[in-house]
């Protein structure tokens, strides 16, 4: 059978791995505490991410990096993404040398503003071809729940990209191939902000002509942001950019649009922290997300309006009037 190792136990990369063994791999996922690799190894659960799914016999753990890499054809990597350049440097010794590296991260990095697989690359050295991304509209608990769900697999080589389809294509999970790697990650990072932004909105009981237009004018945002960094337009009216969007800004599933709405109800950020158990990527990648814009020249108002009331404490009441009073332009600007 095809090998995968998986580093990440939280519910994404545990329900990827589920994907992955489903799919005919032998699987084994890397996680800290010995307690939660043995619950997976013995009672086949995950009892802190994915409390009361079974996850399969081929799904295996571990808390030794180098026995999870062992053979791995395909090393997928599903840590916080702010965490990406430091576990990485650690692992990078342990990887096999033709394995093929997967970004399952939706964020963009603090001070650099290197995309996750520009991450990847730069510490590994490994090249273009050998790193690949998954993104698209992928709610852990109904993928966990083997809920029908379609991804897209993205790698500058397309056959690397159509091998990582077929590794993870089952009944439930229908992967498409791309080669725009840049757009798919930044629709999965920008994603994220957004589902911040109408979060918020839900919070401060506004309607849904708010979030309509959020989720519409923030696509636009990713879309400029995107063609200024070589995307292809066409992947942001797809699963990793439209889709992903409107998953993340429906859901209640969603970290992100949950924390949003902690915030749009009056709670602190400290607050929110205090109550959110998983990573909500956005909270740190609208900083990155943000500060790539502006070192590229393009301009992203809803962002920057998140920053505002995530990291500025600016009241969203204020940041909303300030927001709806931009001047009035063409929609295509």
């Amino acid at each position: 059978m095809t090998k995968a190792a998986v580093f990440g136990t939280g519910s994404w990369g545990t329900a990827f791995g589920m994907v992955l063994a489903d799919a005919g791999c032998e699987v084994t996922l890397w996680g800290r505490r010995q307690d939660l690799a043995d619950s997976v190894n013995t009672a086949h659960t995950n009892p802190d991410y994915l409390p009361g799914v079974e996850l399969p016999a081929a799904l295996r753990a571990t808390t030794d990096p180098a026995q999870a890499a062992r053979d791995a054809v395909f090393t997928v990597l599903a840590v916080p993404s702010q965490t990406l350049r430091d576990n990485l440097a650690r692992w990078a010794p342990l990887l096999p040398p033709d394995t093929v590296l997967v970004s399952l991260m939706k964020g963009v990095e603090l001070g650099s503003t290197k995309r996750m697989s520009e991450v990847v690359r730069e510490v590994t050295g490994a090249d273009e071809g050998r790193v690949a991304v998954l993104s698209g509209p992928n709610l852990a608990k109904e993928i966990a729940a083997r809920q029908p769900a379609a991804s897209v697999v993205a790698c500058r080589d397309e056959a690397v990209a159509r091998r990582l389809q077929r590794a993870c294509h089952t009944p439930y999970f229908r992967p498409y191939t791309n080669t725009d790697v840049v757009g798919c990650e930044l629709g999965g990072a920008v994603k994220n902000v957004i589902g911040l932004a109408v979060g918020i909105a839900d919070g401060m009981g506004l309607g849904d002509n708010a979030k309509a237009s959020l989720i519409t004018r923030g696509l636009a945002e990713t879309t400029r942001l995107g063609l200024v960094l070589g995307a292809d337009p066409a992947t942001f009216a797809g699963l990793a950019g439209m889709g992903d969007l409107v998953a993340t800004c429906s859901s209640p599933l969603s970290r992100n649009h949950t924390f949003g709405s902690n915030l749009g109800r009056g709670m602190t950020l400290a607050e929110t922290i205090a109550v959110t158990r998983q990573t909500a990527e956005g909270v740190k990648s609208c900083r990155s997300v943000l500060d790539l814009a502006r070192r590229n020249g393009v301009e992203m108002p809803i962002t920057e309006t998140v920053v505002d009331i995530v990291h500025e404490e600016k009241p969203p009441m204020v940041a909303l009037k300030e927001l709806m009073a931009r001047s009035a332009k063409a929609e295509g600007h």
